[in-house]
């Protein structure tokens, strides 16, 4: 039964471009759906996202004009979270960002800290060399976003509130307006995607996907 109901949001989520602007989500069915992004997994557990919950109107126009992607969707949800992701200055493995959060958060003793930091700093340096540039690690922190984002859109669809996730828009500007706007430090955040929320205004067309046979090959 349980297999059914998953398949059945799987099948129920769309990329909604327009939502019905006169239904507001509840508040506690939103709390749900970023639970689920604040218990999302991410590379040793460090979490390079921060949650950004747009709800002024007025401000949220102001990123229409070079956010293509957003259009319809950005005037009409009810809610609409900006993904921020955390730069060099946090995800550093020698930053003071990982070595409270080893502490604070996690919990581990002194020896593991150090255990971890050391392995933490080949990983950045050696495996996925993230130490070459700015950016490399930023994609690094980046690419786990997309983590909280499936699973937020997923429990969204399994309670019957339609999503769309967004990053048809100009970065560079958008990340001007959120530093213009709503006070977020460049030197320590991008913007990585949105999700705008609501209910849908009109049935989606059918799913196209490629079948299975076509996307996986079995090596035995």
């Amino acid at each position: 039964m349980k297999k059914n109901e998953i398949l059945d949001a799987f099948l129920f989520r769309h990329a909604c471009k327009e939502f019905d602007s006169t239904r507001n989500i509840a508040q506690d069915d939103f709390e749900f759906i970023l639970e689920t992004g604040r218990l999302s997994p991410s590379s040793f557990g460090f979490e390079p996202w921060h949650f950004l919950i747009l709800q002024n109107k007025e401000l949220l126009e102001k990123f229409i004009p070079f956010s293509w992607g957003a259009q319809r969707q950005f005037k009409t949800a009810s809610h609409v979270i900006f993904t921020l992701v955390k730069k060099p200055f946090f995800m550093r493995h020698d930053s003071e960002y990982i070595q409270d959060f080893m502490r604070s958060v996690q919990k581990l003793p002194e020896d593991v800290v150090e255990m971890k930091s050391n392995f933490f700093r080949k990983f950045q340096e050696s495996d996925f060399k993230l130490f070459e540039s700015e950016r490399a690690m930023t994609d690094w922190a980046a690419h786990q976003t997309y983590i909280p984002l499936a699973n937020m859109m997923t429990a969204a669809a399994m309670i019957g509130i339609d999503s769309c996730p967004i990053e048809g828009f100009d970065r560079e500007q958008f990340d001007a307006m959120l530093a213009g706007e709503c006070n977020v430090d460049l030197d320590k955040y991008t913007i990585g995607h949105a999700c705008a929320l609501g209910y849908r205004k009109a049935d989606p067309r059918g799913k196209t996907r490629q079948p299975i046979t076509s996307i996986t090959t079995w090596i035995s």
